[in-house]
This record gives structure tokens, C-alpha cells and sequence, in this order.
């Protein structure tokens, strides 16, 4: 009776001191999307000449716009697979006084869209 007991007692000592360390795999976690959410053939319709309201037109309203006067605009989507680390997109887009766009930085794992990809 003594060694059931014993046994009992670390086998639960050893369950309780894992956590969910061990079952965190099985355990469904959602895909969490937020921000813009862009497409290449979007993004690649943005070039340097544009106004803002070509801009807001192709891609749709941005996720943040600078509050200190520069014409700084902020398309910023992240993307939280499941149990996969954290991916973060961003595209500034920086406009003159007069609201023309004159830079395009992007950041992340946001491919370079400097030309338009044709099919072969």
C-alpha cells in the first residue's frame, strides 16, 4: 500500500511540475493577423509621383499616419502563425509638402517591388 502511494505521489510531482510544457504542440493557438494586410501586385501600383490620394486609393488607409506634421504614412501588418514566431511587414511612405510621395521603405519580409514580374 505504502509503495502505491509513493508512486501515486511522484507521478504526480512530475506531471505537475512539467506545466503544459509538454501538451503546448497539441494545443490549438489561431493564426492572429492584424494591420494591412498587402498584396504584391498592391504594393508594386505605388511609385514615387503619386498624391496621397492615389496612394489611399491602391492600398487603402493606412495604420498609422505621423501626428507630428511630416507627411509620414504607415501600412504595417502582423502576422502571429499559430505556434511560429512573430512576422512584421511594414511600409512607410514619406509625401512632400504639396502631398506627393517621394520615399517608399519597406521593411520586413516584404519583398523589393522596384519592377513589375512578367510570366514566362
Amino acid at each position: 500500500m505504502r509503495f502505491k502511494l509513493l508512486k501515486v505521489a511522484a507521478l504526480s510531482l512530475v506531471v505537475m511540475t512539467s506545466g503544459c510544457s509538454m501538451f503546448e504542440r497539441l494545443v490549438y493557438h489561431p493564426d492572429i493577423n492584424q494591420g494591412n494586410y498587402l498584396t504584391p501586385a498592391e504594393v508594386a501600383k505605388v511609385q514615387q509621383g503619386m498624391t496621397q490620394q492615389q496612394v489611399q486609393f491602391a492600398l487603402g488607409t493606412p495604420m498609422l499616419k505621423d501626428p507630428f506634421g511630416s507627411q509620414t504614412w504607415y501600412y504595417v501588418f502582423r502576422e502571429k502563425p499559430g505556434h511560429q514566431k512573430v512576422r512584421q511587414e511594414t511600409l512607410t511612405l514619406t509625401f512632400d509638402s504639396n502631398g506627393i510621395l517621394t520615399k517608399i521603405d519597406k521593411q520586413g519580409n516584404m519583398p523589393n517591388f522596384s519592377a513589375p514580374t512578367t510570366k514566362s
